[in-house]
Protein backbone atom coordinates (compact mmCIF):
# COMPACT_ATOMS: atom_id res chain seq x y z
CA UNK A 1 0.00 0.00 0.00
CA UNK A 2 2.80 2.39 0.87
CA UNK A 3 4.50 1.81 -2.46
CA UNK A 4 1.28 2.25 -4.43
CA UNK A 5 0.26 5.28 -2.40
CA UNK A 6 3.65 6.82 -3.12
CA UNK A 7 2.99 6.57 -6.83
CA UNK A 8 -0.50 7.93 -6.31
CA UNK A 9 1.13 10.95 -4.68
CA UNK A 10 3.51 11.37 -7.61
CA UNK A 11 0.57 11.47 -10.01
CA UNK A 12 -1.04 14.38 -8.24
CA UNK A 13 2.14 16.19 -7.33
CA UNK A 14 2.15 15.71 -3.57
CA UNK A 15 5.81 14.71 -3.65
CA UNK A 16 6.79 17.82 -5.54
CA UNK A 17 9.55 19.81 -3.89
CA UNK A 18 7.24 22.81 -3.69
CA UNK A 19 3.96 24.13 -4.99
CA UNK A 20 4.60 27.68 -6.09
CA UNK A 21 1.77 30.15 -6.15
CA UNK A 22 0.58 31.28 -9.54
CA UNK A 23 0.63 35.00 -10.21
CA UNK A 24 -2.47 34.67 -12.37
CA UNK A 25 -4.76 31.72 -11.71
CA UNK A 26 -6.39 32.18 -15.12
CA UNK A 27 -3.22 30.77 -16.68
CA UNK A 28 -4.02 27.48 -14.97
CA UNK A 29 -7.63 27.15 -16.09
CA UNK A 30 -8.70 24.32 -18.44
CA UNK A 31 -8.90 24.90 -22.21
CA UNK A 32 -11.83 27.04 -23.44
CA UNK A 33 -12.69 27.99 -19.86
CA UNK A 34 -13.19 31.64 -20.74
CA UNK A 35 -15.30 30.83 -23.80
CA UNK A 36 -17.53 28.30 -22.05
CA UNK A 37 -20.91 29.22 -20.50
CA UNK A 38 -20.62 30.66 -17.02
CA UNK A 39 -24.26 30.72 -15.96
CA UNK A 40 -27.37 28.69 -16.67
CA UNK A 41 -28.92 31.52 -18.68
CA UNK A 42 -26.23 30.93 -21.31
CA UNK A 43 -27.97 27.64 -22.23
CA UNK A 44 -31.19 27.31 -24.24
CA UNK A 45 -34.51 26.88 -22.43
CA UNK A 46 -37.29 24.57 -23.59
CA UNK A 47 -40.59 24.20 -21.70
CA UNK A 48 -39.06 25.87 -18.66
CA UNK A 49 -36.01 23.57 -18.60
CA UNK A 50 -32.37 24.42 -19.26
CA UNK A 51 -31.06 22.12 -21.98
CA UNK A 52 -27.36 21.18 -21.95
CA UNK A 53 -25.54 19.07 -24.52
CA UNK A 54 -22.73 17.24 -22.69
CA UNK A 55 -21.45 15.87 -25.99
CA UNK A 56 -20.11 19.29 -26.90
CA UNK A 57 -16.89 20.06 -25.04
CA UNK A 58 -17.56 23.75 -24.40
CA UNK A 59 -21.05 23.04 -23.05
CA UNK A 60 -19.65 20.34 -20.75
CA UNK A 61 -16.89 22.70 -19.58
CA UNK A 62 -19.60 25.27 -18.86
CA UNK A 63 -21.18 22.78 -16.47
CA UNK A 64 -17.94 22.66 -14.50
CA UNK A 65 -17.55 26.44 -14.66
CA UNK A 66 -21.01 26.99 -13.17
CA UNK A 67 -20.33 24.37 -10.50
CA UNK A 68 -17.03 26.01 -9.53
CA UNK A 69 -18.65 29.46 -9.43
CA UNK A 70 -21.63 28.33 -7.35
CA UNK A 71 -19.50 26.48 -4.79
CA UNK A 72 -16.84 29.21 -4.49
CA UNK A 73 -18.49 30.80 -1.47
CA UNK A 74 -18.18 27.56 0.51
CA UNK A 75 -14.45 27.24 -0.19
CA UNK A 76 -13.63 30.92 0.44
CA UNK A 77 -12.63 30.19 4.04
CA UNK A 78 -9.76 27.97 2.85
CA UNK A 79 -8.06 30.32 0.35
CA UNK A 80 -8.78 33.35 -1.85
CA UNK A 81 -9.83 33.24 -5.52
CA UNK A 82 -11.42 29.78 -5.22
CA UNK A 83 -8.01 28.09 -5.58
CA UNK A 84 -8.73 25.54 -2.85
CA UNK A 85 -12.02 24.42 -4.39
CA UNK A 86 -11.74 20.63 -4.49
CA UNK A 87 -13.88 20.42 -7.62
CA UNK A 88 -11.05 21.85 -9.77
CA UNK A 89 -9.74 18.35 -10.40
CA UNK A 90 -12.78 17.48 -12.52
CA UNK A 91 -12.56 20.19 -15.24
CA UNK A 92 -8.75 20.08 -15.28
CA UNK A 93 -8.84 16.34 -15.91
CA UNK A 94 -11.45 16.81 -18.64
CA UNK A 95 -9.30 19.52 -20.20
CA UNK A 96 -6.36 17.10 -20.38
CA UNK A 97 -8.64 14.53 -22.01
CA UNK A 98 -9.56 17.13 -24.63
CA UNK A 99 -6.05 18.38 -25.42
CA UNK A 100 -4.63 14.84 -25.56
CA UNK A 101 -7.24 13.72 -28.10
CA UNK A 102 -8.96 11.29 -25.73
CA UNK A 103 -12.47 12.65 -26.29
CA UNK A 104 -12.38 11.98 -30.04
CA UNK A 105 -13.97 8.95 -31.70
CA UNK A 106 -11.39 6.20 -31.10
CA UNK A 107 -12.89 4.04 -33.85
CA UNK A 108 -12.27 6.88 -36.33
CA UNK A 109 -15.57 6.06 -38.02
CA UNK A 110 -16.71 9.67 -37.57
CA UNK A 111 -15.09 13.11 -37.44
CA UNK A 112 -16.20 13.59 -33.84
CA UNK A 113 -13.41 15.19 -31.84
CA UNK A 114 -11.09 15.69 -34.79
CA UNK A 115 -10.06 18.90 -36.52
CA UNK A 116 -13.25 19.42 -38.51
CA UNK A 117 -15.43 18.83 -35.43
CA UNK A 118 -13.02 19.42 -32.57
CA UNK A 119 -15.61 20.29 -29.90
CA UNK A 120 -17.48 17.03 -30.39
CA UNK A 121 -17.26 14.54 -27.51
CA UNK A 122 -17.59 10.97 -28.78
CA UNK A 123 -19.81 8.48 -27.01
CA UNK A 124 -17.38 5.79 -28.17
CA UNK A 125 -14.60 7.38 -26.13
CA UNK A 126 -13.91 5.42 -22.94
CA UNK A 127 -12.62 8.60 -21.31
CA UNK A 128 -15.70 10.61 -22.28
CA UNK A 129 -18.08 7.94 -21.05
CA UNK A 130 -16.53 7.70 -17.59
CA UNK A 131 -16.22 11.48 -17.40
CA UNK A 132 -19.99 11.70 -17.84
CA UNK A 133 -20.32 10.24 -14.36
CA UNK A 134 -17.88 12.85 -13.03
CA UNK A 135 -19.60 15.82 -14.63
CA UNK A 136 -23.31 15.39 -15.32
CA UNK A 137 -24.13 13.44 -12.16
CA UNK A 138 -22.14 15.71 -9.80
CA UNK A 139 -23.86 18.68 -11.43
CA UNK A 140 -27.35 17.21 -11.06
CA UNK A 141 -26.55 16.25 -7.46
CA UNK A 142 -25.59 19.88 -6.84
CA UNK A 143 -28.94 20.95 -8.30
CA UNK A 144 -30.76 18.49 -6.06
CA UNK A 145 -28.80 19.74 -3.04
CA UNK A 146 -29.87 23.33 -3.62
CA UNK A 147 -26.38 24.57 -4.50
CA UNK A 148 -27.42 26.01 -7.88
CA UNK A 149 -30.59 27.69 -6.67
CA UNK A 150 -32.99 26.03 -9.13
CA UNK A 151 -35.50 23.22 -8.69
CA UNK A 152 -34.63 19.67 -9.64
CA UNK A 153 -37.01 19.61 -12.62
CA UNK A 154 -35.53 22.66 -14.33
CA UNK A 155 -32.58 21.05 -16.08
CA UNK A 156 -31.99 18.23 -18.56
CA UNK A 157 -29.00 16.91 -20.46
CA UNK A 158 -29.22 15.68 -24.04
CA UNK A 159 -28.55 12.01 -24.81
CA UNK A 160 -25.75 10.75 -27.09
CA UNK A 161 -26.52 9.41 -30.58
CA UNK A 162 -26.35 5.80 -29.28
CA UNK A 163 -26.17 3.76 -26.07
CA UNK A 164 -28.66 6.09 -24.45
CA UNK A 165 -29.65 3.57 -21.78
CA UNK A 166 -26.16 3.63 -20.28
CA UNK A 167 -26.60 7.20 -19.04
CA UNK A 168 -29.07 9.39 -17.16
CA UNK A 169 -30.22 12.88 -18.08
CA UNK A 170 -32.08 14.56 -15.21
CA UNK A 171 -32.24 14.46 -11.43
CA UNK A 172 -35.03 11.90 -11.13
CA UNK A 173 -33.52 9.66 -13.82
CA UNK A 174 -30.10 9.67 -12.16
CA UNK A 175 -31.61 8.86 -8.77
CA UNK A 176 -33.38 5.92 -10.38
CA UNK A 177 -30.47 4.59 -12.48
CA UNK A 178 -27.47 5.44 -10.30
CA UNK A 179 -28.73 5.93 -6.73
CA UNK A 180 -25.40 5.23 -4.99
CA UNK A 181 -23.50 7.79 -7.07
CA UNK A 182 -26.15 10.44 -6.52
CA UNK A 183 -26.25 9.68 -2.80
CA UNK A 184 -22.49 10.12 -2.36
CA UNK A 185 -22.38 13.41 -4.27
CA UNK A 186 -25.35 14.78 -2.33
CA UNK A 187 -23.62 13.90 0.94
CA UNK A 188 -20.59 15.89 -0.26
CA UNK A 189 -22.68 18.97 -1.12
CA UNK A 190 -24.74 18.79 2.06
CA UNK A 191 -21.58 18.74 4.15
CA UNK A 192 -20.05 21.51 2.01
CA UNK A 193 -22.96 23.78 2.88
CA UNK A 194 -22.46 23.40 6.63
CA UNK A 195 -20.75 26.38 8.33
CA UNK A 196 -18.68 23.88 10.32
CA UNK A 197 -17.35 21.99 7.29
CA UNK A 198 -13.60 21.38 7.32
CA UNK A 199 -11.13 20.64 4.54
CA UNK A 200 -10.18 17.11 5.59
CA UNK A 201 -13.75 15.89 5.82
CA UNK A 202 -14.58 17.55 2.50
CA UNK A 203 -11.73 15.57 0.97
CA UNK A 204 -13.17 12.37 2.37
CA UNK A 205 -16.67 13.01 1.02
CA UNK A 206 -15.34 14.17 -2.35
CA UNK A 207 -13.20 11.06 -2.86
CA UNK A 208 -16.02 8.82 -1.65
CA UNK A 209 -18.19 10.26 -4.41
CA UNK A 210 -15.43 10.24 -7.01
CA UNK A 211 -14.41 6.62 -6.48
CA UNK A 212 -17.97 5.26 -6.41
CA UNK A 213 -18.65 7.15 -9.66
CA UNK A 214 -15.84 5.31 -11.42
CA UNK A 215 -16.39 1.97 -9.72
CA UNK A 216 -20.06 1.97 -10.72
CA UNK A 217 -19.57 3.09 -14.33
CA UNK A 218 -16.36 1.43 -15.50
CA UNK A 219 -17.84 -2.03 -16.08
CA UNK A 220 -20.49 -0.58 -18.40
CA UNK A 221 -17.88 0.57 -20.89
CA UNK A 222 -15.44 -2.32 -21.10
CA UNK A 223 -16.44 -2.76 -24.75
CA UNK A 224 -14.72 0.57 -25.50
CA UNK A 225 -11.27 -0.98 -24.89
CA UNK A 226 -11.50 -2.62 -28.31
CA UNK A 227 -11.23 0.80 -29.99
CA UNK A 228 -7.77 1.46 -28.54
CA UNK A 229 -4.27 0.11 -28.84
CA UNK A 230 -3.22 -2.41 -26.22
CA UNK A 231 -0.99 0.21 -24.58
CA UNK A 232 -3.78 2.79 -24.30
CA UNK A 233 -6.36 0.32 -22.99
CA UNK A 234 -3.84 -0.90 -20.41
CA UNK A 235 -3.21 2.72 -19.41
CA UNK A 236 -6.95 3.20 -18.96
CA UNK A 237 -7.22 0.16 -16.69
CA UNK A 238 -4.16 1.20 -14.68
CA UNK A 239 -5.54 4.72 -14.31
CA UNK A 240 -8.68 3.37 -12.64
CA UNK A 241 -6.53 1.37 -10.22
CA UNK A 242 -4.34 4.40 -9.46
CA UNK A 243 -7.36 6.59 -8.75
CA UNK A 244 -8.45 4.06 -6.15
CA UNK A 245 -5.22 4.64 -4.23
CA UNK A 246 -5.25 8.38 -4.82
CA UNK A 247 -8.76 8.47 -3.39
CA UNK A 248 -7.81 6.32 -0.39
CA UNK A 249 -4.98 8.77 0.30
CA UNK A 250 -7.35 11.74 0.04
CA UNK A 251 -5.06 13.83 -2.11
CA UNK A 252 -6.32 17.45 -2.43
CA UNK A 253 -7.65 18.19 -5.92
CA UNK A 254 -7.05 21.93 -5.81
CA UNK A 255 -6.24 24.18 -8.76
CA UNK A 256 -2.47 24.60 -8.50
CA UNK A 257 -1.79 21.06 -7.36
CA UNK A 258 -3.79 19.35 -10.12
CA UNK A 259 -2.50 21.70 -12.82
CA UNK A 260 1.06 20.93 -11.78
CA UNK A 261 0.57 17.18 -11.54
CA UNK A 262 -1.11 16.88 -14.94
CA UNK A 263 2.17 17.76 -16.61
CA UNK A 264 3.04 14.13 -16.00
CA UNK A 265 0.11 12.71 -17.96
CA UNK A 266 0.51 11.36 -21.53
CA UNK A 267 -0.01 14.23 -23.99
CA UNK A 268 -1.49 11.95 -26.66
CA UNK A 269 -3.17 8.57 -27.02
CA UNK A 270 -0.72 5.72 -26.64
CA UNK A 271 0.17 3.41 -29.52
CA UNK A 272 1.55 -0.10 -29.37
CA UNK A 273 5.13 1.06 -30.01
CA UNK A 274 5.13 3.23 -26.87
CA UNK A 275 7.28 1.77 -24.11
CA UNK A 276 7.94 3.83 -21.00
CA UNK A 277 10.36 5.13 -19.86
CA UNK A 278 11.81 5.58 -23.38
CA UNK A 279 8.97 7.28 -25.28
CA UNK A 280 10.90 9.87 -27.25
CA UNK A 281 8.21 12.55 -27.56
CA UNK A 282 7.27 12.36 -23.85
CA UNK A 283 9.04 14.27 -21.10
CA UNK A 284 11.01 12.46 -18.43
CA UNK A 285 8.21 13.13 -15.96
CA UNK A 286 5.58 11.73 -18.34
CA UNK A 287 7.66 8.62 -18.92
CA UNK A 288 8.13 8.09 -15.19
CA UNK A 289 4.44 8.53 -14.41
CA UNK A 290 3.44 6.11 -17.17
CA UNK A 291 5.97 3.57 -15.95
CA UNK A 292 4.70 4.05 -12.41
CA UNK A 293 1.10 3.51 -13.47
CA UNK A 294 2.08 0.30 -15.20
CA UNK A 295 3.80 -0.93 -12.07
CA UNK A 296 0.86 0.05 -9.86
CA UNK A 297 -1.40 -2.00 -12.12
CA UNK A 298 0.85 -5.04 -12.04
CA UNK A 299 1.41 -4.96 -8.30
CA UNK A 300 -2.29 -4.38 -7.60
CA UNK A 301 -3.10 -7.61 -9.41
CA UNK A 302 -0.56 -9.56 -7.37
CA UNK A 303 -2.20 -11.92 -4.90
CA UNK A 304 0.80 -11.41 -2.62
CA UNK A 305 0.19 -7.68 -2.49
CA UNK A 306 -3.42 -8.06 -1.40
CA UNK A 307 -2.06 -9.50 1.87
CA UNK A 308 -0.05 -6.31 2.31
CA UNK A 309 -2.77 -3.85 1.43
CA UNK A 310 -5.12 -5.18 4.08
CA UNK A 311 -2.63 -4.22 6.79
CA UNK A 312 -2.04 -0.64 5.63
CA UNK A 313 -3.02 2.57 7.35
CA UNK A 314 -3.92 5.70 5.35
CA UNK A 315 -1.68 8.54 4.32
CA UNK A 316 -0.89 11.18 6.94
CA UNK A 317 -0.09 14.86 6.51
CA UNK A 318 2.77 16.14 8.69
CA UNK A 319 4.06 19.72 8.55
CA UNK A 320 2.44 20.25 5.17
CA UNK A 321 4.09 17.20 3.58
CA UNK A 322 2.58 13.81 2.94
CA UNK A 323 4.10 10.83 4.71
CA UNK A 324 2.85 7.30 4.28
CA UNK A 325 2.88 5.01 7.29
CA UNK A 326 2.04 1.33 6.92
CA UNK A 327 2.00 -1.33 9.59
CA UNK A 328 3.38 -4.31 7.71
CA UNK A 329 4.28 -7.87 8.40
CA UNK A 330 7.82 -9.06 7.66
CA UNK A 331 6.45 -10.49 4.41
CA UNK A 332 5.08 -7.06 3.51
CA UNK A 333 8.39 -5.37 4.28
CA UNK A 334 10.23 -7.88 2.08
CA UNK A 335 7.85 -7.13 -0.76
CA UNK A 336 8.41 -3.38 -0.42
CA UNK A 337 12.16 -3.93 -0.40
CA UNK A 338 11.85 -5.96 -3.57
CA UNK A 339 9.76 -3.23 -5.19
CA UNK A 340 12.17 -0.51 -4.11
CA UNK A 341 14.96 -2.21 -6.03
CA UNK A 342 13.23 -1.12 -9.24
CA UNK A 343 14.37 2.11 -10.86
CA UNK A 344 11.84 4.42 -9.25
CA UNK A 345 12.83 7.83 -7.84
CA UNK A 346 11.04 9.97 -5.28
CA UNK A 347 10.99 7.62 -2.33
CA UNK A 348 13.06 5.98 0.38
CA UNK A 349 12.13 3.33 2.89
CA UNK A 350 12.85 3.75 6.58
CA UNK A 351 12.15 1.17 9.27
CA UNK A 352 11.68 1.35 13.02
CA UNK A 353 13.88 -0.77 15.28
CA UNK A 354 11.38 -3.61 15.39
CA UNK A 355 11.12 -3.62 11.58
CA UNK A 356 7.34 -3.28 11.77
CA UNK A 357 6.81 0.35 10.76
CA UNK A 358 7.63 1.58 7.29
CA UNK A 359 7.84 5.27 6.50
CA UNK A 360 7.83 6.26 2.86
CA UNK A 361 8.71 9.88 2.28
CA UNK A 362 10.11 12.46 -0.07
CA UNK A 363 13.83 12.09 -0.67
Amino acid sequence: MAFLTCWACVLVGCLSASLTRASDFSDLYPPLWKESPGQLSDYPVENGMYIINPWVFSEKMGVYKILLNKTATYFAKFAPENEQNLLWGLPLQHGWQYTSGRLADPSQRTDCGYESDHLCVSVDSWWADLNYFLSVIPFLAAVDSGVLGISSDQIRFLPPPKDQTRFCYDVSGCHSSFPEIMKKWIVFYQYLKLPTSNFDDLLKYLWDAHTISLKTSVKSFEDRYAFYSEKESEFEKNWIIAVEYIGASRIPTTLIRVHKSQKGLPPRILVDTDTAPVISDFTVFQNIVLLGLSTVGKVHKSSEFHHVINQAFPLKAVNGKFLIFSQLSKKGINLLEKLSDLNFPAHTLQYSSDQSLVQLKEF
